[in-house]
């Protein structure tokens, strides 16, 4: 049997939903959740022994997560939200030796059994490990494992100014997995992506 390092979790509700119109963690799921404490508690749900949660250096704490216990958060720099890779490697530097599952705030649709798939699936010495996104075959980045050994990757990717996590998947051969759940990791980023989300 193999022996995994701790797996902590991380959700990035940093972005400046401006396509939205108002900050996506807080739009309220039809189970009565916020999207940020869902998130949140998927993580839970599967196991993750430690759960952060990343914001810019200016925002307000999104609403719902008052009563969730021993959520640490973290903020972006003052200068360097620049995107989901400041707050990975802020997070992941926090517990360098875990293995870290990391979230978008914005999947309305996510469900446990994407995320333990995803656990379950991890092998020994990798670094990456990802779902093929149903849209274009790509790496889905915002809901995805990285190994305590993809941090100096990520830290030198955001030292070099690449933004992209999905290159950064690319580049480093991350392995891919189908799909567990039809439309798991669709995204909501503008009102008409949260309306056909939410639809039952």
């Amino acid at each position: 049997m193999n022996s995994y390092p701790q797996i902590c979790g991380l959700v990035l509700a940093g972005g400046r939903s401006s396509r939205m119109g108002q900050d996506k963690a807080a739009l309220i799921h039809p189970d009565g959740r916020t999207l940020v404490r869902r998130a949140c508690d998927l993580l839970v749900d599967i196991g993750c022994q430690k759960v952060v949660l990343s914001i810019r250096h200016d925002q307000e704490i999104p609403a719902g997560l008052s009563d969730f216990g021993n959520l640490t958060i973290v903020r972006d720099p003052a200068g360097e939200s620049v995107g989901p890779i400041a707050g990975m490697v802020t997070g992941m530097r926090l517990q360098a030796t875990a293995d870290w599952l990391v979230l978008a705030c914005d999947l309305p649709r996510l469900d446990a059994a994407t995320l333990s798939a995803l656990v379950n699936s991890r092998r020994d010495g990798e670094k990456f490990l990802a779902y093929r996104s149903e849209c274009d075959e790509l790496p889905e980045p915002l809901c995805a494992l990285y190994a305590s050994e993809s941090l100096p990757i990520l830290e030198q990717a955001f030292a070099d100014d690449m933004r992209c996590p999905r290159k950064i998947l690319i580049r480093n051969d991350c392995r891919l997995l189908a799909p567990v759940s039809p439309n798991a990791l669709d995204n909501a980023n503008t009102p008409e992506d949260w309306a056909s989300a939410i639809l039952p």
